[in-house]
């Protein structure tokens, strides 16, 4: 996988105004960007969005019935295969705007840059997975599976509650026993190392797709297994002495320290706006930026030419017990940050205001979908009582459909400049 600040200079002018290249035509560029491949965005986006549904739908009818075990490790898969569409989904939309870049064109003039839709995904998946996985996007799914399973028999868990019955409506993805997650976990996990281990070698056109299916079916099973154990370990942890330890020295500092409650109080409130504004935006330009090419997967690529590197030499001269100690415990860590740490740098390397302006369109991006998918509720509002069933799914697609596009297209147009300003030298 070529670096972007690897490839050759083109020659001069890329077929674009100087001022285009300022961060501060971000916005411009996107809408450019936009402008010129809107009809494969909305064919992947409502492609991906029905076969997305579709597994809902079908996940969802087979939540019930006999068999009721047997049915809900179909379910499991099912519900894998729709974190993988979107996945695919995302890496498509992606792919079909890069020939509007300019950074594609100048790796194409120099030789490289020409990789297929299924290399690309291949070479991705599993990183991006990871990236799904650990900030929480599978979450949506989840809420979108409930959704879809409420609503196929609204009356139907009223109608069990009073009946004294459990319906098992919207528990398809927990209601799995322990004994059949942990089979279905070790059976993905053989998956996952088997074709990982294929994938690092090189070896398997498709082996970093099937990896990451197992890395998403040994999480999604690992779920239940972990759900019902968290529920027999509550009290018990609750009780255990470092847990309540903890919770009375936060206690006494309230207590004692001036200042201590209203600042924790404070962090706590900011915290969320902090990670949706900042952070998230980050996450996506770091799937961009894997989609086309120039990430740098590990750690010690990320911080070439910084004081972390030299640390790193000395954590290899170390004993092979300790390193392996120390990249179990930082496992999580890396996974999460890492990532987006390199996309950062990559980022501000193209200048720093860049990425706060990025940042600021994704914001204002989010802030206007909600506005607009309020605005066509309201014109599509009608007096008739549950009209809105079926007036919601088509203002919600509209909705998304619009702030999806946009938001790749703003993704790939900072991902553009980025690389282009670094290639060339700019700050």
């Amino acid at each position: 996988m070529s670096g972007t600040s690897e490839i050759a200079a083109p020659r001069r002018g890329v077929g674009r105004p100087t001022w285009l290249l300022s961060p501060y035509a971000l916005p411009l560029h996107a809408f450019r960007i936009a402008a010129k491949c809107a009809l494969p965005l909305i064919i992947w986006f409502s492609l991906g969005r029905l076969v997305r549904w579709g597994l809902l739908l079908l996940a969802a009818t087979l939540s019930h019935g006999s068999w009721y075990q047997a049915r809900l490790v179909v379910v499991m898969f099912l519900f894998t295969l729709v974190v993988m569409t979107s996945l695919a989904t995302t890496a498509g939309m992606l792919y079909a705007i890069r020939d509007a870049l300019m950074e594609t064109r100048a790796r194409r003039e120099a030789g490289e840059g020409r990789e297929s839709l299924l290399g690309a995904l291949n070479r991705t998946a599993l990183v991006f997975a990871g990236i799904y996985l650990t900030w929480g996007f599978a979450s949506q799914d989840v809420r979108d599976f409930m959704e879809i399973d409420l609503r196929r028999q609204p009356d139907r868990i009223l109608v069990d509650v009073f009946a004294g019955e459990d319906s098992g409506v919207m528990a398809g993805l927990i209601s799995l026993d322990v004994k059949i997650s942990l089979v279905a976990m070790a059976v993905a996990y053989l998956i996952k190392t088997f074709f990982g281990r294929r994938h690092e070698a090189g070896n398997g056109r498709l082996s970093g797709i099937l990896a990451t299916f197992g890395e998403l079916a040994f999480v999604f099973y690992g779920i239940n297994a972990v759900y019902a154990a968290v529920g027999a370990r509550s009290d018990w942890l609750g009780s255990r002495e470092i847990v309540a330890g903890w919770q009375d020295w936060t206690a006494e500092a309230n207590a004692s320290v001036p200042g201590w409650e209203p600042f924790t109080g404070f962090i706590g409130e900011i915290w969320p706006y902090a990670i949706d504004a900042l952070v998230v935006p980050l996450v996506w330009l770091t799937v961009g930026i894997l989609v086309y090419g120039a990430y740098a997967e590990d750690t010690r690529t990320t911080i070439r030419g910084t004081r972390l590197e030299r640390a790193v030499v000395h954590v290899e001269r170390t004993h092979n017990w300790t390193r392996l100690a120390l990249i179990k415990l930082g496992a999580g860590w890396t996974g999460r940050w890492i990532p987006l740490l390199n996309s950062l740098r990559l980022t501000v390397r193209g200048g720093a205001p860049l990425f706060g302006l990025f940042a600021l369109c994704y914001v204002g991006l989010r802030v206007g979908g909600d506005y607009l998918g309020r605005a066509g509720g309201y014109l599509v509002a009608i007096d008739e009582p549950y009209i809105w069933f079926m007036t919601h799914v088509p203002v919600g697609f509209v909705t998304d459909l619009l702030v999806t596009t946009l938001t790749m297209c703003l993704v790939a147009a900072t991902f553009d400049l980025a690389a282009t300003r670094q290639r060339l030298g700019r700050r």
